[in-house]
């Protein structure tokens, strides 16, 4: 095992997370609209970039892989990989097109709207010939979203990686993280993220996806067993403040999830998903055992609850100590 300068410990297993990264504009007050909004708070955002910083904010080892624009916000966000100990490797600069942005309507419960400004912006401009595959091949989990499928040339990439990753044995993970401002249309949306259902090793989906993409009642669990595939390890379905139900080949089961004052749900689904994947690289018998399972599912629900107590997605992602804290006081 190769060793860790940081910390002289043997380095963890790594974590390869692909898609988008980009600039989330807050509102600084919660409950208007962005056209009341007096003034915005720039925040670090993008699904797949939150995963690989939740991932070394709780002593996992992460690489992102993506495109940023030659601009004063891609070198930030570049630079606030690097701050949070993310492998950058696999990330480029394009001198054509700009960083993407968001703005992010808080609404008073803590729920967002988007709006977003990406015609096209620099993620969407990854090619396949610049994919760094040898940093890909060098994962143990591969992990993506569906926002890097909508258009090309970054679908090709999508997949291309995609292959690469699953020709050399790495486990894939699946987080759709459904932007329907993004897609065409709901069945353009639809169709996209279903595409590439059935390569993932490990899939999960809110409460709500699982509304948007079966059409039925998230609450059914013949509904959810639509999106259960043979070959899937593990489908956890997320439910908010409820915590989650997850599914595997032999069993499945919910563990509650934990009481929290909710400020802000940005990047809560993140940073769950990146904490089970810091369980899932370092013992993956975990699809196969069930204590295993659910002792991982808590320690996510309370980094995802942990999360929501405090405004933007990275500067919210806990460390180990922090979950530890809320499960001991939940028990």
């Amino acid at each position: 095992m190769a060793i860790d300068q940081a910390n002289g410990s043997e380095e963890a297993p790594l974590v390869v997370s692909f898609g988008e990264m980009l600039i989330d504009f807050v509102p600084d007050v919660a409950g208007v609209s962005l056209a009341e909004s007096g003034g915005f708070i720039k925040a670090p955002g993008g699904a797949p970039a939150n995963v690989a910083v939740a991932i070394t904010k709780l002593g996992g080892r992460s690489a992102f892989v993506g495109k940023f624009g030659d601009d004063e916000f891609g070198y930030m966000l570049v630079d606030i990989l690097k701050k949070n100990g993310v492998n950058t490797e696999g990330c480029l600069l394009d001198p054509h097109a700009r960083t993407a942005l968001a703005f992010v309507t808080l609404k008073s419960n803590g729920e967002r709207e988007f709006m977003f400004y990406r015609n096209p912006s620099a993620d969407m401009l990854l090619t396949e010939q610049e994919l760094n595959l040898a940093l890909i091949r060098r994962a143990k989990i591969f992990h993506y979203g569906s926002i890097s499928l909508i258009s090309e040339p970054c679908r090709s990439a999508h997949l291309a990686a995609m292959r690469a990753a699953k020709e050399a044995g790495i486990l894939l993970s699946y987080d759709p993280n459904v932007r329907l401002p993004l897609w065409p249309s709901q069945e353009a949306a639809r169709d996209g993220i279903m595409s590439i259902w059935k390569e993932a090793d490990f899939i999960k989906v809110s409460d709500d996806e699982v509304a948007f993409l079966t059409q039925g009642d998230p609450a059914s669990e013949d509904v959810i067993m639509k999106l259960w595939f043979d070959g899937l390890k593990l489908l956890v379905v997320t439910d908010g403040e409820k915590g989650c139900r997850y599914f595997t080949k032999n069993f499945k089961g919910k563990v509650p999830g934990f009481s929290v004052t909710t400020v802000d749900t940005t990047g809560a689904g993140d940073a769950f998903v990146g904490s089970l994947l810091v369980s899932i690289a370092k013992d993956n018998s975990l699809f196969h055992n069930e204590e295993k399972l659910k002792e991982a599912l808590r320690f996510s629900n309370a980094c995802g609850a942990i999360c929501t107590t405090k405004k933007g997605a990275i500067p919210a992602l806990p460390d180990t100590s922090m979950a530890q804290e809320l499960i001991t006081k939940g028990k």
